[in-house]
């Protein structure tokens, strides 16, 4: 985007005199004493989500001149930009579209006639390999002899399909377990292979280049396991989600399903990577979870900014990171079917945002994303909650509660709501009338955000608000939110180090890697 630096912007100017004059000191009890309407203005319904956002430290004036920051940054046309098919991914040359995995147009007219050739071509190329993963998740499904389906990756390929998995168990089909291996400790695979039989296992090896050290190191084991206990026929036994066909051929799989250069690792959900995901709730319902995203899709793609959820939450980032100077947010979902969604958001947004030069590769003056973490409620509240209300930092704690539960169990999910509800109204409220050790400060913010069931189609427009607001936070700091440049020296030297394990060499090395090398030999 040839425009100013966000923090040399007028707007941001403007922020920062609202700051010193309101928003340091602003008081959320204050505020709701003083306008009975604003659960109404600063709360909002989008596609499968309802979100409150009235108890965050911000008023009409500072939403008023955030929205001014994403006009003067430009989110409006770089939005525009990944959707026309654009290389917004600067950094690699590539363009950014998985928006189109989950883009439900018909295969043989594209998204319109006037889309642009990337575009056609590729929704083309992705009906394609979906009616084919479908089918084949649906044969899976059909299969009486496979009972159990290991998916072996890591990162994009791991941390996606076993969160959404696990958060809609409650479709999944009978008769099936799930497992997920993704650390290179050999421990996580031996304690899945402990099991299982291999004639009733489906292993699905998903690496879109067949060569992520961790993910093959796995591989060979479970190939090597496999043989070892008289299991017969790899290709039945095996699929690989990848685009390095050859490389999978090689290891004895013939059923691949690809995917694009085009899909970042932390986007991959929608694609070939969701197949463990699709044998567990269907081919419906799998496409239910893409109609869910593509409506959020359209929804922060022409919802003016004002009433456009993923633009007002990537704007309260933005406001709490670089003003309030916030360095964390706490991820609180009231569901134990959500209990990845932290480790799943933590990779969506450090993972694209924790940079430190802009999409220019200049130093940025600023602060970009802050540290994600949490816990599922109620477990959280008696672990680190004591932290939330009277820890000497202010952390912004975004809650996720379902209206309906998927479970008949009497009493329990009132008393699981009542607690959510609690949590956010204490943190706001506080506990001015006792002193010391009993004294609540209150005024910490929360965002609230309301499924009526966490069903297929809830989460995957739950999912896509999340990609949506990363990419507006992104936008306005000016970095590339779709490369991921700092996971790879510790691979590069990681290689180097491994054969010194065996052989002793510690020539070249600091003297504390040595010292640890030599120990650990």
């Amino acid at each position: 985007m040839n425009r100013p630096p966000c923090h040399q912007t007028p707007a941001w100017a403007a922020l920062q005199a609202q700051f010193e004059a309101t928003g340091k000191s602003f008081d959320l009890r204050q505020a709701f004493a003083a306008d009975p309407g604003r659960f109404t203005a600063f709360s909002q319904e989008a596609p499968h989500v309802f979100a409150d956002l009235s108890k965050n430290l911000i008023d009409a004036p500072t939403q008023a001149l955030l929205l001014d920051l994403a006009r003067q940054r430009g989110v409006e046309p770089y939005r525009d930009a990944m959707f026309a098919g654009e290389k917004i991914n600067r950094s690699e040359d590539r363009a950014v579209m998985h928006f189109l995995l989950r883009n439900s147009a018909p295969a043989q007219t594209g998204r319109a006639p006037e889309a642009p050739e990337n575009i056609a071509s590729g929704l083309l190329r992705v009906h394609e390999t979906l009616a084919a993963m479908l089918a084949y998740a649906e044969q899976v499904r059909a299969d009486p002899g496979i009972t159990d389906i290991v998916n072996i990756g890591i990162g994009g390929s791991d941390l996606g399909p076993q969160m959404a998995v696990l958060a809609l168990d409650a479709f999944r089909i009978p008769g099936k377990r799930f497992h997920f291996v993704s650390n290179v400790d050999g421990q996580e695979l031996a304690g899945v292979l402990a099991q299982l039989q291999p004639q009733n296992t489906l292993f699905l090896i998903a690496s879109k280049t067949f060569t992520t050290t961790e993910t093959m190191t796995n591989a060979l084991s479970a190939r090597q396991w496999f043989e070892a206990q008289g299991g017969q026929d790899i290709a039945r036994h095996f699929a690989a989600l990848t685009t390095n066909v050859a490389a999978a051929q090689a290891f004895g799989i013939r059923t691949t399903f690809g995917f694009w250069d085009w899909v970042g690792g932390r986007y991959s959900l929608w694609s070939a990577i969701g197949l463990p995901l699709a044998i567990s709730i269907g081919a419906q319902g799998f496409r239910e979870l893409l109609a869910g995203s593509h409506a959020m899709d359209d929804h922060f793609r022409t919802a003016p900014l004002a009433q456009n959820l993923p633009v007002r939450l990537g704007l309260l980032d933005v406001w709490y990171r670089n003003f309030h100077r916030f360095t964390s947010r706490s991820i609180a979902p009231y569901s134990s079917a959500l209990r990845r969604w932290p480790a799943y958001l933590q990779q969506l947004e450090m993972e694209s945002n924790g940079k430190r030069v802009d999409a220019q590769g200049r130093t940025l003056p600023f602060a970009t994303a802050p540290v994600l973490w949490g816990e599922p409620g109620t477990n959280g509240q008696h672990a680190y909650f004591q932290m939330l209300h009277q820890g000497t930092d202010v952390v912004p704690v975004e809650f996720v509660a379902v209206k309906k539960s998927s479970h008949g169990l009497p009493g329990h999910h009132d008393k699981l709501l009542a607690n959510v509800l609690a949590q956010g109204q204490s943190l706001m409220l506080g506990q001015s009338d006792a002193g010391g050790h009993r004294h609540f400060p209150g005024n910490r913010p929360s965002t609230f955000l309301l499924l009526e069931a966490l069903d297929p189609a809830s989460l995957g427009a739950l999912i896509a608000l999340q990609e949506h607001r990363v990419f507006v936070s992104g936008a306005i700091w000016g970095i590339n939110s779709f490369d991921q440049w700092g996971v790879e020296l510790g691979k590069v030297l990681a290689k180097d180090i491994e054969p010194r394990l065996r052989s002793g060499d510690v020539s070249g090395l600091d003297a504390s890697t040595a010292g640890l090398l030599q120990r650990l030999r």
